[in-house]
């Protein structure tokens, strides 16, 4: 993974809260904690770009084969994109301005152009995203530091995709995030399930955490360093974990007698919503993400702070009647409202803005507005999940499945694109992060 010592100043885009499973029922405690192993899942790739004017012109990088290519794929997926047939191959916005005529001539509106260089064992890349109507760099050279192996650039190339988007439309992107999701073989006794995380591209699969049994509603911390979730093992109480992304053990941060479930990171990372069954009922309750003693808010599970941290979303059932609804919880006067309207609806995940809310209506996933008004309705995906929010809000990922083997549909909320990826195993709970800051 790379490792990013600079980057321009930009909008910040937080992530809203993932989505959480249901919660299950529990026996004995258990404490052993998960660890890392296994092999990444292969998984296709296949989505479709509209056609369109082109966009970019991206000049291959001086003294680069690696990041320039990826690059100009990835940013081919939201901005029509090419490296072919240029009339000139610049890498500073001097030499584009010098030759301005020649530019406008091709009716290209933005030409990225730049360079690496190699300092120790990391690879640095300077690079500018010229408008070819005024000759100008938008907001001077960008400058991304990288280590050097694959993986590290393969990512570097995707955050610089990511820059080059927001430096011409002023919007944020999904590049640079990543996908956590759970693949489980196995039944029964048997069952295997692991944490696995990849680019937003669908490359660079990796597998952070493995337990034999099963493992629920995998979050990220704000700053995309983190993971919680959580883990129950044959007769043991389920319980949450927290772990680094990047590496190091799992710390367990729930110890008491009842299931723990449902993780949800504050804005700030310094805390953990859960819901828990240890003082009778299903209640939900705050932690430190480091552990300690929780704190018990309300009745009801699945919580998801809002992106301002003031309120959550959870789930209950006020009428006993198997039609959960989704509420808002508000920390300043602890007054509770109803979100949802109409029948079943749980799995609440906020927005980055706070302003939609991603849940399961009956068994179809489902975007509504944060007041409970219906936005879109992806149907049935053949699991009961609730799709989770891209870091831009523009699309959502999805758990479904495709005859025997699981896959990830990311769709588009404006147009209905959608990019789909199959694994051999059941996947579940896909969630996306922002860039590791």
């Amino acid at each position: 993974m790379s490792v990013i010592t600079h980057k321009p100043a930009r909008k910040k885009s937080t992530f809203g809260k993932p989505y959480l499973l249901p919660l299950v029922s529990a026996v004995m405690m258990a404490s052993a904690a998960p660890y890392a192993a296994a092999a990444p899942v292969n998984l296709d790739l296949d989505y479709t770009i509209p056609v369109q004017s082109n966009q970019v012109a991206f000049v291959p990088f001086a003294g680069d084969t690696v990041i320039s290519p990826i690059a100009t794929k990835v940013l081919n997926t939201d901005l029509k994109t090419t490296s072919q047939n240029l009339p000139e191959q610049p890498h500073t916005s001097r030499e584009v301005a010098s030759k301005l005529q020649l530019w406008q001539s091709i009716a290209i509106p933005y030409v990225v152009v730049g360079n690496t260089r190699t300092v120790g064992s990391e690879v640095v890349i300077d690079y500018e995203v010229v408008n070819t109507q005024t000759g100008r760099a938008i907001e001077g050279k960008q400058t991304l530091k990288s280590k050097r192996d694959a993986n590290s650039m393969r990512y570097a190339a995707n955050v610089i995709a990511d820059n080059v988007h927001h430096l011409i439309t002023g919007e944020p992107s999904d590049f640079a995030g990543r996908i956590a999701y759970i693949e489980e073989s196995g039944i029964g006794a048997k069952k295997v399930s692991r944490i696995k995380v990849m680019d937003a591209t669908g490359e660079n699969e990796t597998t952070i955490s493995e337990v034999q049994g099963s493992m629920f509603s995998p979050a990220w911390s704000p700053d995309g360093k983190r993971i919680a979730y959580a883990v129950q093992r044959d007769k043991s109480y389920a319980v949450i974990y927290v772990q680094n992304v990047n590496g190091g053990g799992a710390n367990a941060i729930t110890r008491v007698n009842g299931s723990s479930l449902s993780p949800s990171f504050s804005p700030d990372g310094g805390r953990i919503l859960f819901s828990g069954t240890h003082e009778g009922g299903t209640n939900i309750y705050e932690i430190s993400a480091s552990g300690g003693t929780p704190r018990r808010l309300t009745k009801g599970w699945q919580p998801s702070y809002a992106p301002d941290g003031q309120s959550f979303a959870f789930v209950y059932d006020n009428e006993k009647n198997n039609q959960p609804r989704i509420y808002r919880y508000n920390f300043g006067s602890g007054s509770i409202q109803q979100i949802s309207r109409g029948g079943y609806a749980t799995t609440p995940q906020f927005n980055a803005d706070g302003s939609q809310i991603a849940y399961l209506s009956g068994r179809s996933a489902a975007v509504m507005t944060s007041g409970g008004g219906n936005v879109a309705s992806f149907g049935g995906t053949g699991l009961d999940e609730a799709p989770s929010f891209s870091p831009s809000g523009k699309r959502v990922v999805i758990a479904t499945k495709q005859g025997s083997k699981g896959a990830l549909t990311i769709k588009s909320l404006s147009d209905g694109t959608t990019l789909t990826k199959t694994g051999d195993g059941i996947i579940r709970s896909p969630v996306w992060s922002v860039a590791a800051q």
